[in-house]
């Protein structure tokens, strides 16, 4: 029988998940230890298997509930139907997905080598549907004579190479805002497929 979390061993939970976020993008998974995490979190380091079995479970579960999360959020949103709206929307969502966690979209797609080779394949897997949420949308835009590229799943790993590397330069505050980094990176998205 699986006892419910209470409040407090609930918020404990998210406070070992919110500090190895910011610890393996810091750091890097292979440099931080459970006793590191634990002095973050600020408990005994033998308390955190309480909430997780252990540190590889950890990076697993952080990076498939981004990618989830990720995913769940796109299929959600309205899109419109034409594939250049489609398009406009993919591009502004992942921006401003991407941008508001900065921190896990670093661990979910940097830590990829630290994973065991069971969590690699669902954590690819993973991202595989999300870039065939772009490449769909692609292939019907080249369907519809809308779009010109030479290779569809290229062409969708260069045009989410290129977005999210946005987290790398781009903060609140700074010279552009969000919404302008959007409309630029729309701008050159659409020339990329030559629409």
């Amino acid at each position: 029988m699986v006892r419910a979390l209470h409040y407090k061993e609930h918020h404990t939970a998210t406070r070992i998940r919110d500090a190895a976020i910011k610890l393996f993008a810091e750091h890097g998974y292979a440099a931080v230890s459970m006793r590191q995490l634990a002095a973050e979190v600020g408990v005994q380091a033998g308390a955190l298997y309480i909430y997780i079995p252990d540190k590889q479970t950890l990076l697993y579960d952080l990076m498939r509930d981004h990618l989830e999360e990720l995913l769940a959020e796109w299929r959600a949103m309205p899109k419109g139907d034409d594939p250049l709206q489609r398009l406009e929307a993919f591009v502004r969502f992942h921006i401003d997905h991407m941008l508001a966690r900065p921190d896990a979209v670093f661990v979910a797609y940097m830590e990829l080598r630290n994973l065991a080779p069971q969590n690699y394949v669902a954590i690819t897997a993973l991202r595989g549907a999300y870039e065939h949420e772009l490449e769909r949308i692609l292939r019907d835009g080249m369907q519809q004579n809308l779009m010109r590229v030479p290779d569809a799943k290229l062409t969708t790993k260069a045009l989410l190479a290129m977005m999210t590397g946005v987290t790398g330069w781009c903060r609140e505050g700074g010279r552009l805002s969000r919404e302008r980094v959007e409309r630029i990176y729309w701008k050159l998205a659409r020339r990329a497929v030559g629409a």
